[in-house]
């Protein structure tokens, strides 16, 4: 697979489970509806896939590389992205929201483990090293999401 494509892909399937992650959680949290967080998952599975896409374009495209590359690396961040973000919906339509949402942490936890592992062993890197760096920074995100979404139910959650 070209090096650009490559790009593409860990990124959109990084930034799919880290995103989703965090506005599932802050969606939960602040919430508790179905509504909310299913409509926050498509939106982040369309808009936010196309966001990044045009966003990697742009970037490969200001490295002056081939127009194959260029839309190789925009089609499969989309893909990527797209795809990953989907994967977390999947719980919802068959468990209790609160439950779903436990599995959708767990998932994207697990993918993103076996992303670093896969990029560590490439990369001839120590895998534990690269695999906990990047679940602290995908906990980071969780962490702060959940604490988001409690603060704006409480600030806010009387106006709805």
């Amino acid at each position: 697979m070209k090096k650009f494509n490559v790009a593409g892909f860990s990124f959109g399937i990084t930034s799919g489970i880290i995103t989703t992650l965090g506005l599932l959680v802050g969606l939960y949290e602040g919430t508790h509806s179905y509504l909310a967080v299913i409509g926050g998952i498509l939106t982040i599975a369309i808009a936010d896939a196309f966001s990044d896409a045009l966003g990697m374009h742009v970037s490969v495209e200001s490295q002056l590389c081939k127009k194959g590359d260029i839309w190789g690396s925009t089609f499969s961040t989309f893909a990527a992205k797209f795809l990953v973000a989907l994967t977390f919906a999947v719980p919802i339509f068959f468990m209790s929201l609160q439950n779903a949402v436990m599995v959708d942490v767990f998932w994207g936890m697990a993918l993103l483990c076996t992303l670093s592992y896969m990029i560590a062993r490439k990369e001839r890197e120590k895998p534990m090293r690269v695999v906990a760096e990047h679940l602290a920074i995908g906990l980071v995100v969780i962490i702060i999401a959940y604490f988001v979404g409690i603060w704006i139910a409480n600030t806010f959650g009387s106006l709805a």
